[in-house]
């Protein structure tokens, strides 16, 4: 099935696109999203893993199962004040 990856921030920077399809096998999980999303740009792995998925505007556990087409997008925390 296909999934999109929404990314901000350092992440657009380091993997040149916002958004990105990616081709998952059905009943996917958010693990399953970030673990190929840093199998195909491991320049971003530090960032994916403390990234906050979000999904239909919803902060979800990487342990959501995700459905055909739906977006996940990875938000970053923001420090300073």
């Amino acid at each position: 099935m296909q999934v999109m990856v929404r990314v901000n921030g350092v992440l657009v920077q380091k993997v040149g696109v916002a958004r990105l399809p990616l081709t998952v096998a059905d009943g996917a999980t958010v693990a399953d999203v970030l673990g190929m999303l840093v199998a195909q740009h491991p320049q971003v792995a530090a960032e994916v893993a403390r990234a906050v998925p979000v999904v239909a505007g919803v902060h979800v556990e990487t342990t959501a199962v995700l459905l055909p087409n739906q977006e996940v997008a990875l938000l970053l925390p923001v420090a300073g004040g």
